[in-house]
């Protein structure tokens, strides 16, 4: 017989956003019932952003003794011991793991079920011997690898982020298939680790981001001989027990490639199964969970987060729905989701970031009726110091001066690019940034720069120096 439960709050998932949504409301006094089926933390601690910036850094520092250039150092050829470093991958989510912990949100109040839930009514969810009946439910169920029908793909015989970061065993030749945030980050952390790495991909790598900071990061990959095959189409997928050898037609020529691994990074899908969304009457599709701006499915007592409802895939954004929800059921406050000024990166070396409008989005809304800014690191003092000095800034604006989005690549660019958010989220003009006192010498100042170029054609016209000279004219 299963056991009967009233409660304020029902939590499915114990992700990012689940964790932050079960966190919230019960020290906010509200009874909280979290259900996870897998691993406390979801795919951002144990199969995403955690182990995946281990690696990079580890990555990174071996590609550092490589690439030495200060005079009087010498570059050399690290050892790399590829088992150790997963080690350091593994000792990372263990050192975060307890703040995802059972124990932790039990300690504040929330009652963790580690069972499968599925709703059985519009208003009951049924976990293990557990029938939750809540005012509220959240759904923060995130998303799982997609795997492409090739041709000759056998799913048993590839990786994917949930079981790479478990291998052991350096890959000769790494095959990655999506050129996506994760597929560049993987095959630039796996050839500075060792690897022999290749990337495919049907369009153009990171179409998201702008397309000239892309390309300094493309020249950066193929730098460190990645080879890089764009526009391409994979026709067939042939596994044998030493190797995998993918066929591919590029430009109408059929090319085979031939590798010891194959990493599958060929996008997202929303975790829906299993949940029988149909008995509470919740709307959904093969993108996701259907929600309005306050991210309240049609059944308005049900709200979804984070992968799971369709929107941008980015651990920020499950933590930014969090607090949505909590306003919304908490205070009543009927709090909306804003994308205005929503940030990504791309956490290669150089990184790439994004915030707010591209320069194609911003062109097609306002037309002409755009300017855009560069500053180069090349001109920045403590890029030159540290002779990292690849990179740029492009801030996009109206003619007016309201800063509608900016791109950057470069070091630290994912640091940087938060004052620009900010900047977004708060309408402020570039005069703002422009008026800034930054630190010197300091990567800040690529901001400051931009901002004071947006100026320069204005302030140095004949126009303003005839005024200035009137101006001279006047007593002090």
């Amino acid at each position: 017989m299963a056991q009967q439960i009233k409660i304020d709050v029902c939590v499915i998932g114990a992700g990012s956003g689940g964790l932050s949504v079960a966190a919230g409301t019960a020290q906010l006094g509200l009874k909280t019932i979290l259900i996870e089926r897998n691993e406390m933390g979801g795919d951002c601690l144990n199969t995403g952003c955690v182990p995946s910036k281990a690696l990079l850094a580890a990555s990174k520092h071996a590609q550092s003794f490589r690439n030495n250039n200060i005079k009087g150092i010498a570059s050399i050829e690290p050892e790399i011991d590829f088992a150790a470093v997963k080690d350091h991958v593994m000792d990372t989510i263990k050192s975060i793991e307890p703040n995802d912990s059972q124990e932790r949100f039990e300690s504040l109040g929330v009652k963790v079920i580690r069972e499968s839930a599925k709703f059985i009514s519009k208003d009951i969810v049924q976990a293990g011997d557990f029938n939750i009946t809540s005012r509220y439910f959240i759904i923060a169920t995130g998303s799982t690898p997609v795997v492409p029908p090739i041709s000759g793909l056998d799913g048993d015989k590839i990786l994917t982020n949930e079981t790479i970061f478990h291998l052991r065993e350096k890959p000769d030749h790494l095959l990655v298939i999506g050129g996506g945030p994760i597929g560049i980050e993987m095959a630039q952390a796996h050839r500075r680790l060792g690897s022999q790495v290749s990337i495919f991909d049907m369009g153009m790598m990171l179409p998201r981001d702008d397309s000239g900071n892309v390309d300094v990061l493309r020249k950066t990959l193929e730098k460190e001989n990645i080879n890089i095959y764009e526009n391409i189409s994979i026709k067939e997928v042939a596994h044998t027990p030493q190797q995998i050898t993918l066929t591919i037609e590029k430009d109408r020529k059929l090319i085979e490639i031939t590798g010891s691994h194959l990493l599958i990074t060929a996008g997202r899908k929303p975790v829906t199964d299993g949940l029988d969304l149909e008995k509470a009457q919740v709307n959904f599709n093969k993108r996701g969970i259907e929600v309005d701006a306050r991210l309240r499915t049609n059944n308005k007592n049900i709200f979804a987060i984070g992968d799971v409802a369709g929107g941008p895939q980015f651990t920020h954004i499950a933590g930014y729905h969090a607090g949505i929800v909590i306003r919304n059921i908490c205070f009543k406050i009927p709090a909306k989701v804003n994308y205005q000024a929503l940030p990504w990166v791309t956490y290669t070396d150089p990184e790439l970031a994004q915030v707010g409008m591209t320069e194609q989005t911003a062109r097609n809304q306002y037309g002409d009726d755009i300017k855009i800014v560069e500053s180069l690191y090349e001109e920045n003092d403590r890029a030159i110091s540290e002779r990292n000095t690849t990179g740029r800034l492009r801030v996009i604006t109206t003619k007016r001066g309201r800063i509608l989005g900016a791109s950057m690549v470069g070091h630290q660019a994912g640091d940087l690019i938060g004052i620009w958010g900010l900047a977004i989220s708060s309408k402020l003009k570039i005069g703002a940034i422009a008026g800034m006192i930054s630190p010197y010498p300091s990567l800040s100042e690529i901001n400051k720069r931009a901002a004071g170029a947006w100026y320069t054609p204005r302030l140095f016209s004949k126009r303003t120096r005839e005024f200035v000279k009137l101006l001279q004219l006047l007593p002090f």
